[in-house]
């Protein structure tokens, strides 16, 4: 049997040094790739788009096993693919939600979970389990461990979306973490198994987001859209016909307020600039690229499609996935959004 990377379990070789699963090494546990990341957060070359979702999911609804979905409760929208109810039919299933870290203080556990459960009833999913967790999150961790002996003998099988954080949640699981885990989704190549409390638990590829702005990013950009602690809301009170840049990533226009309220969850690191409507072309023909950044790797934003919402008359987001939401209340007539035609907008009841 072939050698496997421990780090993203592809097959090691040492002929194709731009390849997966490649190491210099005879005898190496890490093929080169997950040694750069590990060590320099070197990325030698993206693998975001080059794992078929279906394949992982078809391989997975073969497995008698209990399933792990790992689900980012900050990028929640991404994970929710169309047609999931259909791949996850008859599984035993546990949502593990990671990243709580990222989300406000003020946002309480209850309610985060009424949330989600609301959301996969929505969508006719039906799932034994939920767990909380995220970085120095209190009992995280042992919750997932005891969400493992759900499974009463049956392996475990881990699944998500890219960049939800399953190798970082297993490697918190285990004594010497040995699964590369990075920002850069993509990081896990193959099925790649580990013990854990004698449980035998596959880590899996992240599932390729296909309407997330984090797949039309360039890599190095991902720092400033991917927050790495809490986000801290930023508010605006609203009347009139109001415009809003999300860096260069997507314009968001809100008609007619009377007045309303918009608070952003996203990386404070991305820049937000607000104006009215009828100055707001004006803007984006002088300065995108340059004070509007950064932009995606898609086409120009002449190119750009719009997206028509009419308010949910309750208190609601409009979520970009990949980048967070704005969560908007208030009296107003259309929600406006231009962005990008690879990226899908959601709009939902408000999740705070």
């Amino acid at each position: 049997m072939s050698e496997k990377c421990q780090g993203c379990g592809a097959v090691l070789q040492h002929d194709q040094p731009g390849a997966a699963g490649y190491t210099p090494k005879v005898g190496s546990k890490l093929c080169q790739r997950c040694f750069r990341l590990t060590h320099y957060d070197d990325l030698q070359f993206s693998m975001r788009e080059g794992i078929d979702p279906d394949r992982i999911l078809a391989q997975i609804h073969t497995m008698d096993a209990l399933v792990l979905w790992v689900v980012d409760l900050f990028d929640l929208e991404a994970s929710l693919l169309d047609g999931m109810n259909r791949h996850l039919f008859g599984k035993d299933v546990i949502v593990v939600g990671t990243k709580r870290d990222l989300l406000p203080e003020t946002v309480g556990n209850e309610k985060l979970a009424r949330f989600i459960y609301g959301r996969l009833k929505a969508l006719d999913i039906h799932v034994q389990g939920l767990v909380v967790t995220g970085k120095n999150i209190p009992g995280g961790t042992e919750e997932v461990l005891h969400a493992l002996h759900w499974a009463h003998g049956k392996d475990v099988v881990v699944m998500g979306m890219a960049n939800a954080g399953k190798s970082t949640l297993l490697n918190a699981l285990i004594d010497k973490p040995q699964l590369t885990s990075s920002r850069y989704p993509g990081t896990t190549l193959d099925f790649n198994p580990i013990v854990i409390d004698g449980v035998t638990v596959y880590d899996t590829p992240g599932l390729t987001p296909r309407h997330s702005m984090l797949l039309h990013l360039a890599e190095n950009d991902l720092k400033t859209v991917l927050p790495s602690k809490a986000v801290k809301p930023v508010g605006f009170q609203l009347r009139g016909d109001q415009s809003f840049a999300v860096g260069g990533l997507c314009r968001i226009d809100i008609l007619n307020a009377k007045p309303a309220s918009a608070v952003f969850y996203c990386s404070n690191l991305l820049e937000l600039h607000r104006g009215r409507v009828d100055k707001a072309d004006e803007l984006w023909q002088k300065h995108y690229g340059e004070l509007l950044q950064p932009v995606p790797t898609t086409a120009p934003v002449n190119q750009w499609k719009r997206t028509l919402l009419t308010p949910l008359g309750e208190k609601e987001d409009i979520v970009i996935p990949g980048i967070g939401w704005m969560s908007l209340s208030g009296n107003y007539d259309q929600i406006v959004v231009t962005h990008p035609q690879e990226i899908e907008i959601k709009q939902r009841k408000a999740m705070i």
